[in-house]
C-alpha cells in the first residue's frame, strides 16, 4: 500500500508538457481552412515556388516536403503542374528548380507597378552620379521587399535584386517603414519579431527598438550600422503617397569602410530625400 508520501508525488506530478509543432509554410495555410473562397492547391503551389532559394535552388520532392511542411503526394502534385506549365523543371527527374518563365511573373509586377517603374530611373541616375547602391523597398509582413534596385558594385554577401527580402527590425528601410506604422501596429510588430543578432552590432530587445523608432520618427530618415552585416552601412528615408502615408522607403547602402557615418548624413541625405519626393510626385 503506497504511503501518504509516495501519492502524493503522484498527484502532484504533472504530464509532460506536448512538444511544441514546428511552424512551417504550409501551417500558414489553416488559418484559411473552411474558407470556401480560398484556392488552397494555389497556395500550396506558391509555397512550393517560394521554397527555392538562393541558397537551395535545386531540391527533391523529399527536401521540398521537409522544407515547406506540405505533403509528399501534395509537392508532387505542385511539380507537376509547374513543370507542365514551364515554371519548373528537373534536367536529371529529381532534383527540381524553377525556369526563366517565373521571371515572367516579376515582369508583370514591376511592370504594372507605378512605384517600381518609376523608382528604376531615378535610381539609376542616382548610382550613375555618386557611384553607390541604391534601392526601394516596401514592407511585406516583417520584412521588407526590394521593388526597385540599382547598385555599382556588390556590397553585400547576400546578392540582392528586385524582390529580395530582409528583416525589417536590423536594417534602415525596414526601420524607416516601421517608424510611420499605426502605434498599435507597430506594438504587435514588436511583440512577436525574434530578435536575432545578425552582428555583435544589432539591437536585439523591443525597448532599444521602439526607442529607435521614435528617433527615425522624428529625425526623418533612418541609419543602420552593420547590425545586418558586418561592412554595411546604409540609410533610408520615406517616401510619400500623395495622401501622406508613407508607401516606400528609398536607401543608400555601401561598404563601412569607405563611407564615414558623418557621410550618409550630410552628403547624402539631401539628395536621397530630394530623390525620395520626386518618387512621390510620380505616384499622384
Amino acid at each position: 500500500m503506497p504511503n501518504q508520501t509516495d501519492s502524493a508525488a503522484v498527484i502532484a506530478e504533472a504530464p509532460a508538457p506536448a512538444p511544441t509543432a514546428r511552424q512551417t509554410p504550409a501551417s500558414s495555410l489553416d488559418q484559411f481552412a473552411g474558407d470556401p473562397n480560398f484556392m488552397t492547391s494555389l497556395a500550396r503551389g506558391l509555397v512550393v515556388i517560394q521554397a527555392f532559394t538562393q541558397q537551395t535552388p535545386q531540391m527533391t520532392i523529399s527536401q521540398l516536403s521537409a522544407k515547406t511542411g506540405l505533403s509528399r503526394a501534395a509537392v508532387r502534385r505542385c511539380l507537376y503542374t509547374l513543370t507542365k506549365l514551364g515554371f519548373a523543371g528537373a534536367e536529371d527527374g529529381q532534383r527540381y528548380s524553377l525556369r526563366p518563365r517565373l521571371l515572367t511573373l516579376s515582369h508583370t509586377y514591376t511592370s504594372s507597378s507605378s512605384l517600381s517603374s518609376a523608382a528604376q530611373p531615378i535610381l539609376e541616375r542616382m548610382t550613375q552620379q555618386f557611384r553607390e547602391s541604391f534601392s526601394v523597398a516596401t514592407l511585406d509582413g516583417d520584412e521588407i521587399v526590394y521593388v526597385a534596385r540599382s547598385q555599382v558594385s556588390r556590397v553585400m554577401a547576400v546578392d540582392l535584386h528586385i524582390g529580395s527580402r530582409l528583416p525589417a527590425f536590423c536594417t534602415s528601410m525596414g526601420r524607416v517603414l516601421l517608424a510611420y506604422l499605426p502605434p498599435e501596429q507597430l506594438e504587435q510588430f514588436l511583440a512577436r519579431i525574434t530578435y536575432y543578432p545578425y552582428t555583435n552590432r544589432t539591437i536585439t530587445t523591443p525597448d532599444r527598438l521602439r526607442l529607435a523608432i521614435r528617433n527615425i520618427r522624428r529625425n526623418g530618415f533612418a541609419i543602420c550600422d552593420q547590425e545586418y552585416e558586418i561592412g554595411l552601412r546604409s540609410i533610408a528615408v520615406p517616401v510619400f503617397a500623395p495622401s501622406g502615408r508613407v508607401v516606400a522607403t528609398l536607401n543608400l547602402s555601401s561598404h563601412a569602410p569607405r563611407m564615414p557615418l558623418p557621410d550618409l548624413q550630410q552628403r547624402y541625405l539631401p539628395h536621397l530625400r530630394a530623390a525620395a519626393n520626386e518618387l512621390s510626385m510620380f505616384l499622384r
